[in-house]
């Protein structure tokens, strides 16, 4: 019936089988109220076995699969149906790897199965498309002619967290910045002469950082609504680098931290889109700076690989597991309250237009370090 010698990182493994879980199917769908109840809502509601396999759903899920046949979902778990990409990473498939410790949608499950209802949000980023999901999911108990289920219903709230993290971050940041600017106006309107060079040239910095701020924002909607431009040019990897360098160094983040660029860093040329990868250096580094402590150095590199270029930014902190396994996540931020998408728009920028590949590595001894490789010709 079952088998236990799957192993697993979080939630169990093992499954029913085949028989079983029509046998189940059989028994819920045989109960009218919750066709009509389940069929009646806006949401996806699916209804899970003791082993999270799917045995009951509303019409809804499969309009949103475009399948007909009911035989393609049910045994399945609900992060294989959402194509999310840990599903696939073991033989266990949704909620046995590592990752999935940190998923609302498998602890919810595993909590309504200990008899508590749970409401939870589940980041999903799906292994075809790249699309990020933000979902609300809640789990609850469901006792039918003896055998113990979970209702686990579904709703899409990716809209209401970008508007959200649009409105925490991007506002907060714009704000700050002209706030910034208003201050070193009303300086540069009581300054003398001597006071007035040094003035203009950072009213000048902060507001090339305001707009910068705004075409970021723009930037990140075009490529989530895959409306993004993305041109060829030819790109010393140095001058790239001393180019972000020379805008962090200029940054309030920096403050009582340093920055270098490895004596070991080579000099490559490519061919890319220099805007779309200077955005990604530039948040690896101001990640790296904002992870980093007062009189910490943030160093920067590349180097060539065959017929790759890689890039990567290191800071001598080290990031806790839970935080390691939830990074690249669109909602997901360790600056906390929706703050901070950083991670998120370099894989998205990597993954989906520049053909790409981003990664990191965090450990006691050696810090953290994030990698962007490229190909030395995007077309």
């Amino acid at each position: 019936m079952t088998d236990n010698k799957i192993p697993t990182e979080f939630a169990p493994a093992e499954r029913t089988s085949t028989e079983v879980v029509k046998a189940q199917s059989i028994i819920v769908e045989n109960e009218p109220l919750i066709n009509m109840i389940t069929n009646a809502v806006t949401d996806i509601v699916l209804v899970l076995n003791e082993h999270r396999q799917i045995i009951y759903s509303n019409q809804l899920l499969f309009n949103l699969l475009g399948i007909p046949e009911v035989d393609n979902v049910f045994g399945l778990r609900p992060g294989e149906v959402l194509d999310c990409i840990h599903a696939k990473k073991t033989k266990g498939g949704c909620g046995t790897t590592e990752f999935c410790s940190t998923c609302g949608a498998v602890k919810a499950i595993l909590k309504s199965q200990a008899g508590i209802k749970d409401v939870q949000e589940c980041r999903v980023l799906q292994a075809t498309s790249g699309e990020a999901l933000d979902l609300r999911v809640i789990a609850t108990p469901l006792e039918v002619e003896g055998e113990r289920f979970t209702v686990f219903s579904v709703s899409d709230i990716s809209h209401e967290k970008r508007r959200h993290v649009l409105e925490r971050t991007f506002f907060h940041d714009v704000l700050n910045t002209a706030g910034g600017l208003q201050g070193l106006a009303e300086l540069l309107i009581e300054a003398d002469e001597d006071e007035m060079a040094e003035l203009s040239g950072s009213v000048y910095r902060v507001s090339e950082r305001l707009v910068q701020e705004i075409k970021t924002q723009r930037m990140l909607n075009a490529a989530e609504s895959d409306e993004l431009q993305v041109g060829v040019d030819t790109i010393q990897s140095m001058d790239l680098l001393n180019a972000v360098r020379e805008i962090y160094e200029a940054h309030d983040i920096c403050e009582d931290r340093h920055m270098q660029i490895d004596s070991e860093a080579v000099a490559v040329e490519f061919e890319s889109d220099e805007t779309l990868i200077s955005r990604v250096i530039g948040n690896m580094v101001k990640n790296a700076l904002e992870a980093s402590r007062e009189g910490d150095t943030v160093t920067m590199g590349c180097q060539r690989k065959d017929n790759r270029i890689e890039f990567w930014v290191n800071n001598p902190t080290f990031m806790p597991r839970e935080v390691q396994l939830q990074v690249f996540q669109r909602s997901f931020s360790t600056k906390g309250g929706g703050r901070g998408l950083g991670t998120y728009s370099m894989k998205l920028l990597t993954d989906r237009y520049l053909k790409g590949e981003v990664s990191f590595t965090s450990l006691e001894t050696q810090g953290t370090t994030f990698r962007a490789t490229y190909p030395l010709s995007l077309t």
